[in-house]
């Protein structure tokens, strides 16, 4: 019988967020796969979590899945986890799923920590629908996103560095206007923990004079809507009804 893969969240910051059910499966599976083995240490460590750990990230993965899916057809239970949150959100995993689904491998992730949740929820910003975004491109295609994304009616969200940031916010000024209203989070669940809410060019002047420290979440308001359904209000014209 092939074994099953675990995809296993760690904590973005604080090791009590590590919930017992991944400390249970960290122990029983045959091997660990992580971002970076020398990130992972700590955190197995501390949990005296004692097995062979091997290094999967977005340089090796697809050379890598190879052997993964060699060894799951052969019976062996492996977890996967990352540097921090759950293993494919904006980062490696996504392959590795897909390559084990291809062969009829057993796929289970399991719930817990990821940064963009407690953002969004922070933020003030409409939660019941969203446009999750991660990292935009860096070079080719980041305008082009940014146009495609200038009429989007749901709340936005991005993750961005500390040395790109006021770069990203000048951006979002220019593409979608500088009275934008966004709410930007850093150091989730660490001690330093910070969310600065405002107009773009409120969070740009903010930043302008504090350290830019930690990896961010931006999260921006929608776009409002199109000037039709600003006139069906106006009117009070109601919707079809199902």
């Amino acid at each position: 019988m092939p074994g099953k893969l675990y995809l296993v969240p760690t904590p973005i910051g604080n090791l009590e967020d590590m919930t017992f059910r991944a400390i249970r499966v960290l122990k029983e599976v045959d091997l660990i796969l992580a971002e970076d083995t020398r990130t992972s240490a700590p955190l197995l460590k501390h949990f005296d979590i004692q097995k062979k750990v091997f290094a999967h990230h977005q340089h090796n993965e697809h050379q890598s899945s190879n052997e993964i899916i060699k060894f799951l057809l052969q019976g062996q239970n492996i977890a996967l986890i990352s540097d921090a949150g759950t293993p494919a959100i904006s980062d490696p995993g996504f392959f590795l799923v897909r390559e084990a689904l291809k062969f009829n491998i057993a796929v289970e992730c399991l719930p817990g920590a990821t940064a963009f949740v407690p953002a969004l929820v922070n933020s003030g910003f409409p939660t019941d629908k969203f446009c999750f975004e991660g990292f935009l491109p860096l070079k080719k295609g980041r305008q082009t996103r940014y146009k495609f994304l200038a009429d989007e009616e749901r709340t936005i969200i991005l993750y961005e560095s500390p040395h790109r940031l006021l770069k990203t916010l000048d951006e979002m000024a220019a593409f979608w206007g500088a009275d934008r209203q966004i709410s930007v989070s850093r150091e989730l669940t660490k001690m330093f923990e910070e969310t600065v809410r405002g107009t773009v060019t409120d969070v740009k002047a903010y930043y302008e004079t504090h350290p830019a420290k930690g990896e961010f979440v931006i999260c921006i308001a929608g776009a409002l809507p199109a000037e039709t359904d600003k006139k069906k209000k106006k009117y009070g014209d109601d919707e079809e009804e199902d």
